[in-house]
């Protein structure tokens, strides 16, 4: 006891004499810190984004942002043009005339146009109305056609059709939507309104396509369109044994209670049985396999749209190939229904020591049945390529990729000419995680790099897969547009970011850096923030940005950003920023992705405070005496960590939403990244069991109605610390979800005021109101 207090009490004088040395911020300080946030710098910012929206006839638009609005640009990759898409002074003239308000040609009222087939007229909303304009006289009128007229989108092809679109789910045609009621699919005619009933016997907690994966609890029904529009292939979904999670709202009068099923680690979670349904002579066949753990071989980014992104029909639409994956993520196994018996067929099997990724944010598998092949994605050499397999043997025909880089997401299938077109990381120097854009041959044989400069690459292939959009840049450098054609050659430069305006402000880019893991040996990356007014010959507090991972990074993104989420901001009240890519999140070697493998308690940290250390030797300003925290969901699980297991390191931390025990969190994500509950030790990772060794300041936060991260993660936290007898601070946001929604401003607000206070010894202005407000350039309502 009396060793605690010894421990304590130097940890309070030294921020007692911090405070001291403090002064009291003032509104204008806030003020000027809030200018660097996105909505005060994203409108310095000119020709920096490029959206192409393509059309029919191969060509495609975009909108251009500049220094005094923005402008409408058409291109024709085919003719290497770029011009205007139509003549904005003359149509702002038209539409001023029209509703009786004024408009510029720089300013119009509207972000987005639709291109009648023909492109001689465009349709667009303003004024709370939808407007027709001819392109060649100008002439505005009220248009008629069905507003909000549905678009492509989703996977088309053997990949699926649309996502949802107000809980419908469209076929690829646009003819047909469908939706779950009572526990059964129907589908609805879109043209005729008419529905018919697909499925008859769902029932609760075992009906079809329903969205199961913990916190996804939405109506959208989960399915994948055959390209032809007639079937789909779904699930019937049995959560009958799954436990409920409950959350209640707060309100005057009778609370209501939210209830769903929501399975934990180590308990009943729902099974799935395939099904392929034929839409237009509705018929139900079942896949003649036992059932599935709710499980598919990434996270839910896809589903989460209402796609399944386990599932690939053939190009005739008679077989279905799908993958099931063990509960424990371990086992993956390669299968093929036919679509009218449903017979199974097992093709092949992986088994890996750990869990198994299919690449990032993307299926990299893809069934070709014309030439009886399979592309498959493994890890099994240490790093994610891809492989190609016979799909009647399933024997392995040769290795596609190879070498030390990671196939990152898999965009474009050329059977024809039998080439892959992907994604990749860890090909630069520079930076692990800087993406090109590469192809191979089937065979593996003639790679290129079709986006050959340095920085990292986001791009977007035009729907013929002929020409694709490339935008490069890095974290202190600005993006330049090109478009190239599918062999790599420029075509045109579209725009060059301009930030000319926003230097003049005196904003200063971040710095990125390269140091050490706690291991001494492995290369991590990260990015520094500092003041815009450096004084180098001043010591500044540390703040430590964290998310974990392991299916993400601190980093979040590695192009290039003016405001960083409010790390900029926070710099500019006097702070030193770092984000730091430790071990175990994605994108590099298997072997640093498992490095935490088992043991998610360890949370980066060992590589946050050897990081930290060796940024501080090499830029003496940052003083390591006063090291903050702050993260939220899995970076507010390893921020109270940090707090109670390093807390002679970090000595004010700020967790939000952190899911803190994780068998009190969604099965998918514990099972899958430490284990078995029988695998794996969860109370030694559980924050609540070590909040006893807190010696600094802690603010924890959650939503009430978080159905993500549910609430009882951060209280188990609290009884532990007031058993312990240890103070906490506490913000809650009665009826919010886990980002808070309209009261992000408001913690963020709390957030500075901690660290100015309990870190900078300074005093922060009483209520200080972020105020928050749109892009100028970007009018509401206008779509």
């Amino acid at each position: 006891m009396n060793k605690l207090l010894l421990t304590v009490i130097p940890c309070a004088l030294v921020l007692s004499a911090h405070a001291q040395q403090g002064q009291a911020l003032t509104a204008k300080d806030y003020e000027r810190a809030e200018s660097f946030l996105s909505y005060g710098t994203e409108p310095l910012i000119d020709n920096a984004s490029v959206r192409p929206d393509w059309l029919p006839d191969g060509r495609f638009w975009y909108r251009n942002l500049t220094a005094n609005g923005s402008e409408f640009i058409i291109v024709n990759p085919a003719k290497g043009t770029r011009s205007a898409a139509f003549d904005q002074a003359k149509l702002a003239a038209s539409l001023s005339a029209a509703t009786g308000k004024q408009y510029t040609a720089s300013m119009l009222p509207f972000v987005s146009i639709n291109f009648a087939p023909d492109g001689k007229s465009i349709t667009f909303s303003a004024d709370g109305k939808r407007w027709k304009a001819d392109l060649g006289s100008y002439a505005i009128t009220a248009d008629s056609s069905p507003a909000g007229e549905m678009r492509g989108g989703g996977r088309r092809g053997g990949r699926g059709g649309r996502g949802g679109f107000g809980g419908l789910n469209i076929s690829p045609d646009g003819k047909k939507g469908v939706f779950i009621r009572d526990w059964n699919l129907w589908v609805r005619d879109m043209e005729t309104q008419k529905e018919t009933q697909l499925t008859t016997d769902g029932i609760k907690d075992y009906g079809y396509a329903t969205d199961n994966a913990g916190w996804k609890h939405s109506d959208n029904a989960i399915l994948v369109w055959s390209a032809d529009s007639k079937k789909i292939v779904t699930f019937k979904d049995d959560q009958r044994k799954v436990s409920d999670m409950y959350l209640v709202t707060t309100n005057v009068g009778k609370p209501t209670l939210k209830e769903w099923k929501y399975p934990l680690p180590g308990g009943e979670i729902p099974m799935i049985q395939r099904c392929i349904i034929d839409v237009e002579n509705p018929k139900v066949v079942m896949t003649k396999v036992a059932p599935d753990p709710h499980r598919a071989t990434l996270s839910d980014d896809i589903a989460s749209s209402g796609q399944m992104d386990d599932v690939d029909f053939s190009s005739d639409n008679s077989k279905l190939a799908f993958v099931s994956t063990s509960r424990d993520h371990k086992i993956e196994k390669f299968r093929i229904a036919d679509c009218n018996t449903g017979d199974v067929r097992e093709v092949f099997e992986e088994t890996v020591p750990t869990q198994f990724e299919s690449g990032r944010g993307a299926i990299n598998w893809r069934y070709l049945d014309k030439s009886n092949e399979i592309i498959w994605y493994s890890e099994r050499d240490n790093w994610g390529h891809l492989y190609l397999y016979d799909a009647t043997t399933g024997k392995l025909k040769n290795q596609i990729t190879k070498g030390d880089f990671v196939v990152g997401r898999l965009l474009k299938v050329d059977e024809k000419n039998r080439m892959l077109y992907f994604t990749t990381t860890c090909r630069q120097a520079e930076n692990p995680y800087f993406q090109q854009l590469c192809k191979v041959g089937f065979d593996g044989k003639h790679f290129a790099t079709l986006t050959p400069e340095a920085g990292n690459h986001s791009v977007s292939l035009s729907p013929d897969g002929k020409y694709f959009v490339d935008s490069y840049s890095k974290p202190d450098v600005p993006p330049v547009t090109v478009l190239r054609d599918l062999n790599g050659k420029m075509i045109a430069t579209l725009e060059k970011a301009d930030i000319s305006r926003l230097q003049a402000t005196g904003w200063k880019p971040l710095t990125t850096f390269s140091v050490k893991a706690h291991d001494g040996k492995t290369d991590i990356y990260g990015l520094l923030i500092t003041p815009s007014k450096l004084d180098p010959n001043k010591k500044y507090p540390i703040i430590d940005y964290i998310y974990p991972g392991p299916q993400g990074g601190s980093v979040g993104s590695w192009s290039f950003a003016a405001s960083r989420g409010d790390g900029q901001a926070l710099a500019e009240l006097g702070f030193i920023v770092v984000e730091i890519e430790g071990t175990s999140n994605p994108n590099r070697s298997k072997r640093y992705h498992d490095m935490s493998y088992g043991n998610m308690g360890e949370n980066t940290l060992p590589d946050q405070i050897t990081g930290i250390r060796q940024l501080a030797a090499k830029y003496p300003y940052m003083d390591t005496t006063r090291v903050g925290i702050w993260g939220h969901s899995g970076g507010g699980f390893a921020t109270a960590c940090a707090m109670f297991r390093y807390p002679d390191f970090f000595k004010v931390g700020i967790s939000e939403s952190g899911n803190h025990e994780n068998l009190n969190y969604e099965d998918d994500w514990g099972e899958r990244y430490n284990g078995l509950v029988t695998n794996s030790d969860y109370p030694a990772q559980g924050n609540e069991n070590i909040a006893k060794n807190l010696k600094g300041k802690l603010m924890l936060a959650h939503g009430l109605l978080d159905d993500n991260v549910p609430p009882y993660n951060t209280m188990l936290v609290i009884e532990a610390l007031e058993k312990a007898g240890k103070d906490y601070d506490l913000v809650v946001f009665p009826n919010m979800p886990h980002g808070y929604g309209q009261y992000s401003l408001y913690m963020m607000r709390r957030r500075w005021d901690y660290f100015v206070k309990n870190l900078l010894g300074a005093e922060p202005p009483k209520e200080y109101q972020l105020k928050g407000k749109p892009d100028p350039r970007n009018p509401s309502g206008g779509r």
